[in-house]
């Protein structure tokens, strides 16, 4: 462990043995930030992924220098398909530790295959519409993106879990359960995934619950029973004949009779039925028209809805694949970090970032991809500073007072510790008769860095150009 002011080796002492600095809080610091970074380790082996971020997370907080942390982080955000985080984790690895770095490897294997380039990024395209789909409602369009963004990297965890919440949302639970299966395969401890597979496993419980009832026959023979004797009845009675022409008369008003009771009694009341289901039939046929009327009207919708949507898409992927669209805006950046990677050459790289700027929206952009670029922008500020600075000078001493001041500007812009840039800018605002540019550079070095060693020398020359 070295000195965090002199950068010798620190023994088993509290305090340095060569400049004497009080290093027992930044030991306990260190200690900590190690045993978090053993702890993510031991979570990693196990693909416990999530808990390894959180460890390697807190013990980067501690120690942001932590080189192993940041690699082993970058690994697990790759295992989790996080490309993106994965790619800016190794690229300030890579800043704090130029050579004999693992990070190198590891943007190489990314940014080597252009074709591994192009499926990350259509990946992150199709997850981005279809987590869209979702707020738009459209379920069926989700599963279908998400379905092709798995296909091409199935180790992408998002995207499981976000194609198992749609299965639960249409109640397809076998389907979930696949899917959080897969999230588990990839990280054994996600809390995401296992409070879905709980739900899950509730909905998929059998209902064990079955009733049933035996049926008892009934004797088709009725019983009498009168004091200690049993009676059954017969169960054909025969009535005694009689005959002669009294019979036959009878026969034939009873006959008479039950034909005009049916002409009066059951001839009505069986047209009237037959006008009935006549008329509920038709009004089956009518319901049925009318549900055909509106299913011809809604699917009409749809396909007016389909259109919309359709040019929305194409409206969207020109978005994308477009002239400054997502995937160009990325390469872009992706093309910077490697030029400078390549050449080390912080000028030109702070050319192409301005022009970047310029051409894109950075806080329309994803939060990782302004990670990237802020990282960038750290990295070659302090050296940028420098070069700005003494070009400012060098147009100072000649008199040149517009060069000095773009170039002054810039090296406060590129590294805003210099103060000696911003009073020597107050300067040149001040030389050339620019009285209010001055004053404001005058009172910002002030307002910033009051116990500088050009404080006093600004005061002074603001209370002048304020008499004045």
């Amino acid at each position: 462990m070295l000195c965090y002011r002199c950068g010798c080796q620190l023994s088993e002492q509290d305090f340095c043995t060569s400049c004497g600095a009080d290093v027992a809080l930044y030991k306990k610091i260190i200690y900590a930030s190690n045993r978090f970074y053993n702890d993510g380790l031991e979570k990693a082996k196990v693909r416990d992924l999530s808990g390894a971020v959180n460890s390697l997370h807190q013990c980067l907080k501690l120690n942001k220098e932590h080189i192993e942390a940041r690699n082993l982080l970058g690994l697990v955000y790759f295992e989790m398909g996080e490309v993106v985080s994965a790619l800016s984790e190794w690229v300030i690895s890579k800043n704090l530790l130029p050579k004999k770095n693992l990070a190198s490897n590891y943007i190489d294997m990314v940014q080597s295959s252009a074709g591994r380039l192009e499926t990350i990024n259509q990946t992150i395209k199709k997850y981005n519409q279809a987590y869209r789909y979702c707020l738009q409602g459209s379920k069926d369009l989700a599963i279908i993106q998400l379905k092709k963004v798995l296909s091409m990297n199935p180790r992408f965890l998002r995207a499981h879990q976000l194609l198992a919440l749609l299965y639960m949302d249409t109640e397809q639970w076998d389907r979930a359960q696949k899917e959080l299966n897969h999230c588990l395969e990839i990280d054994r401890n996600n809390t995401v995934a296992l409070n879905y597979m709980k739900e899950v496993e509730q909905a998929l419980v059998p209902d064990e619950s079955s009733k049933g009832g035996a049926k008892r026959s009934r004797e088709e023979a009725v019983r009498y029973q009168t004091d200690n004797e049993v009676i059954i009845q017969p169960l054909t009675v025969k009535e005694p004949k009689r005959g002669g022409l009294p019979s036959l008369l009878n026969i034939v008003i009873g006959v008479v009779i039950g034909l005009a009771a049916m002409y009066f009694l059951v001839v009505p009341s069986i047209v009237a039925r037959e006008k009935n289901d006549a008329n509920q039939r038709v009004t089956e046929i009518s319901a049925k028209l009318d549900d055909k009327t509106a299913t011809i009207t809604q699917l009409e919708q749809q396909v007016a809805d389909l259109e919309q949507e359709k040019v929305q898409l194409e409206q969207e992927i020109q978005g994308f694949v477009g002239e400054d669209g997502t995937l160009d805006t990325i390469d872009s950046l992706l093309e910077v970090v490697s030029s400078y990677l390549e050449t080390k050459d912080a000028v030109q790289t702070g050319i192409d970032l301005e022009a970047y700027a310029e051409a894109v929206d950075i806080e329309q952009t994803s939060e990782a991809l302004q990670k990237l670029y802020e990282t960038m922008f750290a990295a070659i500020g302090p050296e940028l500073g420098t070069a700005y600075y003494d070009k400012g000078m060098e147009a100072l001493k000649e008199n040149l007072f517009e060069d000095a001041i773009a170039n002054l500007e810039k090296a406060f812009y590129y590294d805003p510790s210099r103060e000696d840039a911003l009073y020597e800018l107050g300067n040149a605002y001040r030389r050339n008769e620019n009285t209010q540019e001055a004053v404001s550079a005058y009172q910002k070095l002030l307002e910033l860095f009051p116990d500088s060693r050009n404080a006093g020398r600004a005061k002074r020359y603001l209370d002048d150009l304020t008499e004045e």
